[in-house]
């Protein structure tokens, strides 16, 4: 149960300074930014904190509802938790949201002793007793993002808006807005990454994905993804190509930051996806997204709206969120296999029949 008396308290406190701690999870951290919104309509005054892992720091750098971003890196050593836990306690803040529920996040909830701190039931490693209560309605079972629609509830506020600081800069847009010109036609983002293993759908099924988007639609493919991601892409390329010459295929893996590649998913007319972060990434950005759903299930982690066509194994243990499959043998991640490349093809062909052509204005 979540304490009345808590609630009551925020009604009582005047609330000056605030700190979100969401820290890492690309796809969990874009899904999170909207509640900036609800903070800005509730407490318009308050000055705002996000506490940010640096590899995702671009995801809220420069956002119009941020006053600071605390960044920290996971393997920084004794010394940079030191200095992190000194800033967090220096600030003084009056609210605190742990929206990741860790035990490292416990304890900067914990160190900056604020009168109000408030986690998720999604809570573990003992993270639920560095706050003094957990909204309802946020455990596992529940979809992501209506977890953080439960924070905008609980401060009073409406529905959030799903592109909360996305915005990118003029340049940004403009230099993914001429690379997708240059491609040529309806443009197709393929995201063929994902960290865990039993997340990535076999490069071969995105190959024929690609090759159907080629040949069908005369699409243009943008191959998409972090720096560890970019030999996978090329090869993804390579089988491509091989089926389809003379198709126009950009591989941008590793060579766009956080806020290009938002402004290229932005662009682009449908992206083809694993669960992963880029996904929820461009259905922020409002791209129809193909998502595959392995070990994960696209009612809990799934991007809402119904522009999306988001496919989910029927094997047995599909959505068992493991990370690694417990099976040998001929079941070995058997998921991976159980969605056909048809099934996107297919969905494919409905986003790109029931989606206009994207209308790409001429950068001044």
């Amino acid at each position: 149960m979540f304490p009345d008396r808590v609630a009551r308290r925020l009604d009582e406190t005047e609330v000056q300074r605030i700190a979100v701690i969401k820290p890492t999870a690309f796809g969990d951290v874009v899904q999170s930014l909207p509640i900036l919104g609800a903070l800005a309509e509730r407490f318009p005054a308050a000055r705002v904190s996000w506490v940010i892992s640096e590899p995702l720091s671009e995801l809220v750098s420069g956002h119009p509802l941020l006053d600071e971003w605390i960044t920290y890196r996971r393997r920084g050593g004794w010394r940079q938790w030191r200095k992190l836990l000194a800033t967090l306690r220096s600030r003084r803040f009056d609210l605190v949201f742990d929206l990741q529920g860790l035990l490292r996040t416990a304890v900067m909830t914990r160190a900056t002793a604020a009168p109000l701190r408030i986690g998720l039931e999604t809570a573990r490693e003992g993270s639920g007793l560095a706050c003094h209560g957990l909204l309802e309605d946020t455990g596992r079972q529940v979809p992501a993002h209506r977890r953080y629609w439960r924070v905008a509830e609980f401060l009073g506020v409406g529905d959030l808006a799903p592109r909360a600081g996305l915005e990118n800069s003029r340049s940004e847009h403009a230099w993914a807005d001429a690379l997708i010109r240059q491609l040529g036609g309806r443009v197709v983002a393929i995201h063929p990454g994902a960290r865990w293993e039993t997340k990535r759908w076999p490069i071969e099924h995105f190959a024929a994905v690609g090759v159907h988007a080629i040949r069908e639609h005369d699409a243009s493919l943008l191959l998409v993804g972090s720096p560890d991601e970019r030999m996978a892409a090329a090869r993804l390329k390579e089988l491509i190509l091989r089926q389809a010459t003379g198709g126009r295929v950009e591989n941008l893996a590793g060579q766009t930051g956080l806020k290009k590649l938002a402004a290229v998913l932005a662009a682009v007319d449908v992206v083809v996806t694993n669960d992963s972060g880029p996904m929820h990434l461009a259905a922020a950005m409002e791209t129809p997204v193909i998502g595959v759903f392995t070990c994960t299930t696209a009612r809990r982690s799934g991007p809402p709206g119904g522009r999306h066509v988001l496919i989910e194994t029927s094997v047995t243990c599909g959505g068992s969120y493991h990370k690694r499959c417990p099976h040998r043998g001929d079941r070995h991640l058997a998921c991976l296999q159980d969605v056909s490349a048809a099934e996107a093809c297919e969905g494919l062909d409905r986003l790109l029949g029931v989606v206009p052509a994207i209308v790409r204005p001429k950068v001044a």
